[in-house]
């Protein structure tokens, strides 16, 4: 991570702040320095810049053109030494001019391998001289613009066979990707002898300098195959059971029946599969689709993915037995995997399944919502420039909170195994076949189970008093949606009506605040909105919206689902069936994409489907009320109301 800030000091006037010039790029013009001085100062003012540069008094030596961005993920390399550009016109328009090739890199605020890149390689200066002076580099959060990530996330699995962030891709000026990676070292050797990015940038700067024919081959290649890549045939009559029938056995094929989940490490939690299995399992009273997803909701609720002290799950497992996390936190993951416990629960009954619903949920209403309502969108894994400090314990840690006593009835429920991985400290994790918080049925006492929960808010409250992982604050219309309907179908179940008020909240604010011009936005930052949204947006918001409105029954959560749909309709809709992943209105990009993967995420276009389904159950009734008799195109105006 960057080094820790100074704190700024009050005798520093910012008229005397002077920024260096980037290291092998031309000076910015006066009108444009000023800005970034302006604002890089404003910005330190506020709360001082992690930079590894910096002036006598402490301030950040270097600032690029994304200072003046809203992202946190932009912001944290707004003081490399690197010209770095945001995504757009300026940046292509320039290297047109200069004909120079582009270095594309893409990340997102809480990725502990962008941290590592960052400070290894887009900090020094003999790789940002070679990057400033051969290349035009441009910086793009993955976040705000998934139509580029999967554009060139597309690309790296072709050039590489793997994906993941970082994401290194170089592009001719037309956006034509001709080499794709992921992380790349510094310098040759370093990391279990990758090549080095100077390396790689230097060959790369001289092929397109000397051999431009080759460049354009190998972009013409990748072009067609991104092309194929993206087709999908047009829509025709619905498949039948077979093809249910194969998802199924292609899950279950994968399924590790000792410790759940699928595949072998990092095991991901893979909510939609899960989700899939457990609604065929429970239709077509499928055994072993339901027991695939009962040992799986089992380990990963024992195991170190899971947070037992703050509640909620980490991004993946690095190990088979989800016991060593990659430590970060998004809401989308969150927000899916309460809504399956959930759904297990009402299947099974289990209260432990209950209990993983009520501390996720709880902990996105504790750390993760907005003073606007809105819930924000992920933590990181680093804390104290180590990932998963923040989160793990030392036997010595937990000895200077609680007593030895304390520390027996602890550990007879919770182990903490000390991992070599993450220097000596331990994660706490359950074993053998809990109830509740205990190890084994009847293992305590009620008053000792209470006395464990009360052990766990201590841990809790200490662990809060570490120095806290950043949070990425933007809020994300796709995953609100998401989390909408977690709370709002939690409200339903549990008869919880403080679930019902946040998703409520959460509702309203996107309503008033994330649409403008009848067009939904993507991402809210800073209190501003910036790029418009994509079809995940439309999608999940409409589902979040109908569980809202199934939760509570005002219509007005129905009205604006439909209001919703008629701009996917509009902007994204292919005449052969499905929706483009961005409108008519937005930026086209060498090829238009048309998801239809559940992966991390369920696609937006599985999402549209089921959304498409339970409106046209819902208007069976509801078209003969009186409200609908004007039609719903003419009820934008809902927008602006209050439930």
């Amino acid at each position: 991570m960057p080094a820790d800030p100074i704190p700024p000091t009050t005798d520093s006037p910012g008229e005397e702040y002077e920024l260096a010039d980037l290291p092998g790029a031309a000076p910015f013009d006066h009108p444009l320095k000023q800005r970034i001085r302006c604002r890089a100062l404003e910005r330190w003012q506020m709360q001082p810049a992690p930079a590894r540069h910096r002036d006598d008094l402490g301030r950040p030596l270097y600032a690029n053109r994304l200072v003046l961005e809203t992202s946190p993920y932009l912001l944290q390399h707004a003081h490399n030494p690197v010209n770095w550009f945001p995504w757009g016109e300026e940046a292509f328009s320039l290297a047109h001019e200069l004909n120079r090739p582009l270095f594309l890199s893409v990340g997102y605020s809480t990725c502990h391998w962008c941290h590592v890149m960052e400070q290894e390689s887009f900090e020094e200066i003999d790789i940002a001289t070679v990057l400033n002076q051969k290349f035009i580099p441009v910086k793009v959060d993955r976040e705000q613009r998934p139509d580029v990530d999967d554009l060139y996330m597309t690309a790296v699995h072709l050039f590489s066979g793997r994906g993941g962030w970082p994401m290194t891709v170089v592009l001719t000026p037309d956006r034509i990707p001709f080499f794709a990676a992921t992380y790349l070292p510094p310098r040759d050797g370093l990391r279990m002898g990758m090549p080095g990015l100077l390396e790689i940038l230097e060959e790369l700067a001289d092929l397109y300098r000397r051999n431009f024919d080759q460049v354009e081959q190998i972009g013409s290649a990748a072009r067609r195959a991104l092309e194929r890549a993206y087709q999908r045939a047009p829509g025709g009559d619905l498949p039948g059971t077979d093809v249910i029938e194969g998802a199924v056995g292609a899950g279950l094929k994968l399924h590790d029946p000792r410790w759940g989940g699928f595949g072998t490490a990092p095991k991901f939690p893979q909510p939609s599969l899960l989700g899939f299995l457990l609604k065929v399992g429970s239709r077509m009273g499928d055994r072993q689709a339901l027991t695939a997803v009962s040992t799986t909701l089992e380990a990963m609720r024992k195991g170190g993915i899971y947070d037992h002290l703050g509640g909620g799950f980490h991004r993946y497992s690095t190990d088979e037995r989800w016991l060593v996390p990659h430590f970060e936190k998004m809401l989308y993951d969150n927000a899916q995997l309460a809504t399956l416990y959930l759904e297990a629960y009402q299947k099974w009954r289990d209260p432990d399944l209950l209990q993983v619903t009520r501390e996720t949920l709880d902990y996105l209403e504790r750390e993760m919502t907005s003073p606007t309502g809105g819930f924000y969108s992920a933590t990181d894994a680093d804390s104290q420039g180590e990932e998963g400090w923040f989160f793990t314990w030392t036997i010595e840690e937990i000895g200077q909170v609680l007593s030895p006593d304390d520390i027996a009835l602890l550990q007879s429920v919770y182990r903490l195994s000390p991992q070599t991985a993450l220097g000596g400290r331990g994660i706490l994790h359950l074993e053998g076949s809990p109830s509740g918080v205990l190890p084994t049925v009847g293992a305590l006492e009620e008053h000792q189970a209470d006395r464990v929960a009360d052990l766990r808010r201590i841990l809790y409250q200490a662990r809060q008093q570490r120095v806290l992982p950043h949070l990425d604050d933007k809020i994300i219309a796709s995953w609100n949606g998401l989390t909408i309907g977690a709370f709002s179908r939690a409200a339903q179940v549990l008869n919880e009506p403080r679930y019902l008020s946040l998703a409520q909240r959460a509702g309203q604010f996107i309503a008033k605040r994330m649409v403008d011009r009848d067009l939904l936005g993507r991402v809210s930052s800073e209190d501003r909105l910036g790029q418009t949204g994509f079809l995940d947006d439309y999608a999940f918001v409409i589902s979040g919206f109908l569980d809202l409105y199934e939760a509570c029954g005002n219509p007005i959560w129905l009205e604006r689902a439909l209001s919703l749909q008629r701009m996917l309709d509009c902007h994204f809709r292919d005449p052969k069936g499905g929706y483009f992943l961005a409108g008519d209105h937005q930026e086209q990009l060498v090829t238009r994409a048309k998801p239809a993967y559940d992966g991390a995420e369920p696609a937006g276009n599985s999402v549209a489907a089921e959304n498409l389904l339970r409106l046209a159950r819902l208007l069976q009734w509801e078209l003969k009320s009186h409200l609908f008799l004007m039609g719903y195109e003419t009820r934008i105006a809902a927008w602006h109301q209050d439930p």
